[in-house]
Formats: C-alpha cells, sequence, structure tokens
C-alpha cells in the first residue's frame, strides 16, 4: 500500500515537471487534467465512446483468453509441436502491429470487427506463450500418469494440465489484459469515430491538449487498478502459500 502511494505520488510529481518544462500547449497539468476529465465523465457523449472501447475490449479479452489457453495447452501438451510453434510466435510477436493493419481493415472493415481483431492481435500471443511456457515446465510425471491411466487429450488438459499451470495462466490473462486494451485503443486511433481512442486522436488533431490528457489519465488509472486488482487476486487465490 505504502509502494504504490510513493509511486503515485512520484508519478504525480514527474508529470507536474514535464509540464513546468514543457508548457500548456504540449502537455496539461495533473490539476486541469483532473478538472477536465470530471467534466467530461459528466457528459452522456463521454460514456458512448466509453461504452464502444469496452465492448469491443470485452470481446478481444475473451477471444484473447480463449484462443490463447488454448493454443497453449495443446502446443504445450505435443511437446515437438511447442518446439516449433514457440520461436515462430515469438518471431510474429515482433512484428510492428501497425503494418498489419491494412490486411485487418481488408479483412474486417471498418467499426467493431476491426477493433476486436486489433486487441486480439496484441493480446492472443502472450497468453499462449504464457500458457506454453507452463505446461512445458510441468513434471513429466503427471503427464506420464494421466496416458498410462489411458486419459484423453481433452480429460489430460481438464485434470492434469489445467489444475498445475493455473498460476502462470492468471499471469498471462494480466499481460494479456494490459496489451489488448493497447490494441483496441490504437485500433480506434486508426480508423474509428467512436471510443476512447478516438477521443485521444482528436484531441491531437483539435490542438485540445486538455482532453487529450484527460482521456489518457482516466486509463492509466482503470489499467493500473484492474492490473491490481488481477494481482490481488492471483496472490490471493492462486499463488497462495
Amino acid at each position: 500500500m505504502i509502494d504504490g502511494v510513493v509511486t503515485a505520488v512520484i508519478a504525480i510529481g514527474a508529470w507536474q515537471a514535464l509540464h513546468a518544462y514543457a508548457g500548456e500547449a504540449a502537455i496539461a497539468s495533473p490539476l486541469k487534467a483532473l478538472r477536465h476529465l470530471s467534466g467530461l465523465v459528466a457528459t452522456a457523449g463521454f460514456w458512448s465512446h466509453a461504452t464502444a472501447t469496452l465492448t469491443a475490449f470485452a470481446g478481444a479479452l475473451a477471444i484473447s483468453a480463449a484462443l490463447g489457453i488454448g493454443l497453449g495447452l495443446v502446443l504445450g501438451l505435443r511437446r515437438f509441436a511447442g518446439e516449433v510453434a514457440e520461436p515462430i510466435l515469438s518471431g510474429l510477436y515482433a512484428i510492428p502491429k501497425v503494418t498489419l493493419y491494412p490486411v485487418i481493415l481488408l479483412i474486417f472493415g471498418l467499426g467493431l470487427g476491426a477493433k476486436v481483431a486489433f486487441g486480439v492481435i496484441h493480446g492472443v500471443i502472450p497468453i499462449t506463450l504464457f500458457t506454453l511456457t507452463a505446461v512445458k515446465g510441468i513434471n513429466p510425471v503427471l503427464i506420464r500418469t494421466a496416458r498410462a491411466m489411458r486419459l484423453s487429450q481433452a480429460d489430460t488438459i481438464r485434470t492434469v494440465l489445467a489444475p498445475a499451470v493455473l498460476p502462470e495462466i492468471v499471469t498471462g490473462l494480466r499481460v494479456g489484459f494490459s496489451l489488448t486494451l493497447l490494441g483496441v485503443l490504437v485500433g480506434e486511433m486508426f480508423a474509428s469515430q467512436r471510443g476512447l481512442g478516438f477521443l485521444i486522436v482528436n484531441g491531437i488533431s483539435l490542438h485540445n491538449v486538455k482532453q487529450t490528457t484527460a482521456v489518457i489519465l482516466m486509463l492509466v488509472v482503470v489499467a493500473v487498478a484492474a492490473n491490481g486488482v488481477l494481482l490481488w487476486l492471483d496472490r490471493r487465490f492462486i499463488h497462495r502459500p
């Protein structure tokens, strides 16, 4: 708790110092950004944009989690396939996602589908890699026991692998949460007229520094709070001594 407060104070101090150095034309002060945000959240238009972002994010996170965990478990169970797939997935994730946006637009068009797809390509690979790494590190005795009991692959995943790798899966979901949200926001910045990402770009194009800073502040607070809750749940219910 104390560490969090100290970190927040340092971040606000650094923000204020950056504002003093760069000026009002570059970044709003913490107080002005907070005031503008309080006025912004009181408008119906803001919540319309927030709902659009939340809808796209929820869909992208659900798809990323399902695909990432499923692929990670299957590839981890098939050791040779996992050894081949891991460097390929790592290489794919190193590709700048912005370069894929024209392809996504051609496939999904403008709107919700493109935003969800852009969120998924950010979040699914890290979740897959976390799950795959966790399965590779599982005690081989458990796998051999499952095979000796003639369990099907589905039963092996459900009764052996999933409980054993649950802590690492939760960690992967925490990482995937942030990256999926980032992907959705970037998608809204490129080709959307709805969403918080659009508000950020709109503020930049209109040189509305207060709006841009206020929306970014809200996103940072939400992301940090959500990550903190997930970390607490992880420590409280998963990584228990």
